[in-house]
């Protein structure tokens, strides 16, 4: 392996994710000013995330409903006036 191309500073810190509180522990080289006591007692960095796999929709397989019959509606008539007018010319 290469000398001197990898993190010196690896050390235990604790991710949090903010939308369902859930915190896992990893080795990881991310600085951070928060700290936690984490649930084996001890105090560790903290990094605050947005969204993990525990709360992604994608992992927890609670995917958002897409109203795709509204979408059809919708386009159906914002271009009906063409398709008529296209019939009504054959028509004659």
């Amino acid at each position: 392996m290469k000398k001197d191309i990898h993190p010196s500073n690896y050390r235990l810190v604790v991710f949090k994710d903010l939308s369902n509180d859930e915190t896992f522990l990893v080795r990881s080289c991310a600085n951070t000013r928060d700290t936690i006591t984490y649930e084996d007692g001890n105090e560790y960095p903290l990094v605050k995330l947005e969204i993990s796999n525990k709360s992604h929709p994608f992992f927890t397989g609670k995917m958002q409903f897409v109203d795709t019959a509204g979408r059809i509606e919708k386009f159906n008539k914002k271009f009906s006036k063409f398709s008529r007018k296209k019939k009504t010319e054959e028509t004659e």
